[in-house]
């Protein structure tokens, strides 16, 4: 599973932890399924975790289906609420499904996710929280979970590049520090 997580201000006027959306397979296979983890707020590894369960359980309430898109608030007193659509393969008919995942089958998931993969999740976290991003710049990380390790099968490393984060982070540092221009001495 492909994950993007970026992080913003929380709006004043909601609780919202994060929100969730799809970017499902291209028909023509270039990129794999994409999941878009918007958190409010403070980067924080639980919250995180609980976005990609909701993730994780919204996957395991559809019908087996390409080009699912599924948009999922995730709420710290109520648990997952969203939808999720698809067209029929036969019909062309877009299908649509609400989704309602109780707090405590998310707790429970984000548990195992952070016990297979927890080091990840922290280190996407301290990444966003980060002071020293460059100016202007949205704070969002890319990084990748191997499919059992995202639905709490399987054992071993959780993260198919385990130093992705860290060497992106060391390149936007470098490119920060090139940005400025010094020529005192000429």
């Amino acid at each position: 599973m492909d994950v993007l997580v970026r992080l913003e201000a929380r709006p004043s006027d909601s609780p919202v932890l994060a929100h969730v959306n799809s970017i499902p397979v291209l028909p023509f296979g270039t990129r794999s399924r994409r999941e878009v983890v918007t958190l409010y707020g403070e980067a924080d590894a639980q919250a995180l975790a609980l976005a990609i369960a909701a993730t994780v359980e919204s996957a395991r309430l559809e019908a087996v289906q390409s080009g699912v898109v599924r948009h999922l608030g995730v709420w710290p007193d109520r648990g997952a609420v969203g939808d999720s659509a698809w067209r029929d393969g036969s019909t062309g008919r877009l299908i649509t499904q609400d989704l309602d995942i109780p707090l405590l089958i998310l707790e429970a998931r984000a548990s195992e996710l952070l016990g297979s993969c927890g080091t990840t999740l922290r280190r996407v976290a301290a990444g966003l929280a980060m002071p020293d991003w460059p100016e202007g710049t949205e704070r969002a990380l890319s990084f990748s979970l191997l499919a059992a390790s995202a639905t709490g099968g399987g054992a071993g490393t959780s993260l198919e590049d385990d130093a992705g984060v860290e060497r992106w982070l060391d390149s936007i540092r470098q490119a920060d520090a090139y940005a400025y221009d010094e020529t005192e001495g000429d």
